[in-house]
């Protein structure tokens, strides 16, 4: 869909205040062409004696009255034009909101969050100046012109109405060729500004890196070079509006000289009156302003045309995991899962994540991944929560293909900590309760010291009411993982999943979570995925991924004795420990 079709769609939605603004605009711009005409007949009845003090009030008074009604008429016009486009633009950004929430992962593997933002910020800018002050200007340049020139013919002259319009014909065929060239520059200026505050955001996200590496100086380079960029782009658009708007200003300058010059040779003739040159000059200088819309609408147009398609693009980008027509009606799930030959191949590889899986996990199971890094332990949980999209019959949840399991029900279901453990920058209280509605301060706790993570928030300042920087920052790595094991405890879901979660605390911290997640999780699934053997080793199943297939799989007693991978790792691990604690001991 094109652009102007595309945007229509939202102004229809509110056309009836659309229409009251362009009739009320309209009004006013009716209602002004009066006042020069009110002024000749006052300007001629003076200069021939001929009008009484009678008249001369009438003609104050319809003045008067006319910029009162053009004061109310303005305020109207603001308020229905201005307001609807800030609605619009409201409605935009919510429904850009709404429709990001539903898309993929792949979909912002493949684009910045700094490019999203842009879109929400400087695009919706440009559209709402597009859908209300340009309007505006394109209304006057079109109608006040249409009005004044009537106007001007009818009561003064038609000869000088012409020579007046010889520059507003200049004017439009000016802009319908750079027209063309300002939305281009403009869509090049959005997208660098996309790749400026794309750069600002992940710099501020990586200053721990950055400082870390002495990046300081390099990080303030690259950035100078894409702020220069930026500025380039932006300097393109400023130099064409810079020669335009002078040379509008030159034009509008020969416009009033002629008239100046014609009109008073016809006035000194008798061809016209004193009054009616005076009232043509004023109607001259009433031209002015549509002229200077004119430009300023093929600007705003121009800008809005560019956002808008940047905006567009969002809303019509499609996810591709979403329910299909094959949908249950199912509501819970139990906790059975099974692995039915599972291949999957990340879009745009070659080679298979995972490949030829088949596995039954019961309900009340506690399975362990365990596996070197990149072997596909990730994306197998990731694929129980269809993050991404599986083949038919390849996954099944209580005997139910997983692509017939509504993604709502699915993903309720279902209590996820993932590897990054994001925390939002809000309170301790506001983070473990995320995943539910349920606010009990008892029940937040109860998650909080089965995560053990209770003690270390009641000796923070504002206990459960501190608030954690962005992404969790203020907080260390293991309170942060253990926060956020707390918010999937609370969700006591029938499906737990723990993508690598006890990595950063110690091994007396992870015994004690392992006990709780034991007591607490009877009866309920449970999958971790662990890179130490002490994580997974009294776990009911053990799968040992190798290149993304399943080599090993079964207890910790039986996988010991098969003198394989799952063996050859934990010696190696209890050999690193037996090292690691001779140099303690040493030190």
């Amino acid at each position: 869909m094109k652009p102007l079709p595309f945007i229509m769609q939202y102004v229809r939605r509110y056309k009836y205040r659309y229409i009251a603004g362009i009739l009320t605009l309209f009004a006013v711009d009716a209602a002004s062409v009066f006042i020069p005409k009110l002024t000749g007949i006052i300007t001629d009845g003076l200069t021939a004696r001929s009008i009484t003090w009678s008249s001369i009030r009438t003609c104050l008074l319809g003045i008067f009255l006319i910029g009162l009604l053009l004061a109310v008429g303005r305020f109207l016009w603001r308020y229905f034009l201005f307001g609807t486009a800030r609605i619009i633009e409201r409605e935009l950004r919510n429904e850009m909101f709404s429709h990001l929430e539903t898309m993929d992962v792949e979909y912002y593997n493949s684009h910045k969050t700094g490019d999203l933002m842009t879109r929400f910020t400087s695009d919706l800018n440009a559209v709402r100046m597009a859908l209300g002050p340009a309007v505006i200007c394109i209304f006057d340049s079109v109608v006040m012109t249409l009005l004044v020139v009537c106007q001007m013919m009818y009561y003064v002259n038609i000869k000088l109405t012409l020579l007046a319009l010889i520059p507003m014909v200049i004017i439009c065929l000016g802009y319908m060729h750079y027209g063309k060239v300002l939305d281009d520059l403009y869509t090049k200026r959005q997208d660098s500004v996309s790749n400026l505050a794309d750069f600002v955001q992940e710099s501020f996200s990586g200053i721990r890196v950055i400082k870390a590496f002495v990046r300081k100086q390099a990080e303030i380079l690259s950035f100078s070079k894409k702020n220069q960029d930026t500025m380039d782009k932006s300097m393109r658009i400023a130099k064409l509006e810079a020669i335009l708007i002078p040379l509008l200003d030159v034009i509008i300058g020969f416009s009033s000289l002629a008239s100046l010059l014609y009109g008073g040779y016809l006035a000194l003739i008798g061809q016209i009156t004193l009054g009616r040159f005076v009232a043509f000059n004023q109607y001259v200088n009433m031209l002015v302003w549509p002229m200077l819309a004119c430009s300023e609408a093929a600007v705003m147009f121009s800008q809005g045309t560019a956002s808008i398609r940047r905006v567009q693009e969002i809303l019509e980008a499609q996810t591709n995991v979403k329910d299909t027509a094959s949908v249950t009606t199912l509501d819970t799930l139990h906790g059975d899962i099974r692995f039915d030959h599972l291949t999957f191949t990340h879009l745009g590889n070659t080679s298979p994540v995972l490949h030829d899986i088949n596995l039954d996990i019961p309900s009340g199971t506690t399975l362990a991944i365990i596996g070197r890094t990149g072997n596909g332990k990730s994306t197998l949980v990731n694929l129980l929560l269809r993050l991404y999209n599986t083949e038919p019959g390849m996954i099944y949840l209580d005997d139910h293909d997983i692509n017939t399991i509504p993604l709502k029900t699915l993903r309720e279901n279902i209590a996820y900590v993932p590897q990054d453990n994001f925390l939002f920058s809000d309170t301790l209280k506001a983070n473990i309760a995320f995943g539910t509605k349920s606010q009990d301060m008892s029940r937040i706790i109860a998650a909080a010291k089965s995560a053990c993570i209770h003690d270390n928030i009641a000796n923070f300042p504002d206990n459960y009411d501190t608030i954690v920087g962005e992404r969790g920052v203020t907080l260390s790595g293991g309170q942060k993982q253990r926060s956020s094991i707390a918010r999937a405890l609370m969700k006591n879901a029938p499906i737990l999943i723990l993508d690598d979660s006890l990595s950063a605390v110690d091994t007396d911290t992870e015994e004690h979570i392992l006990h709780n997640l034991r007591d607490d999780r009877k009866g309920k699934t449970t999958i971790l995925i662990a890179h130490r053997i002490s994580t997974v080793q009294h776990a009911d199943l053990i799968m040992v991924l190798e290149n993304g297939e399943m080599k090993e799989l079964g207890t910790h007693t039986e996988l010991i004795q098969k003198n394989g991978i799952y063996k050859d790792m934990f010696e190696k691990q209890q050999l690193e420990a037996s090292i690691g604690e001779q140099e303690v001991a040493i030190r």
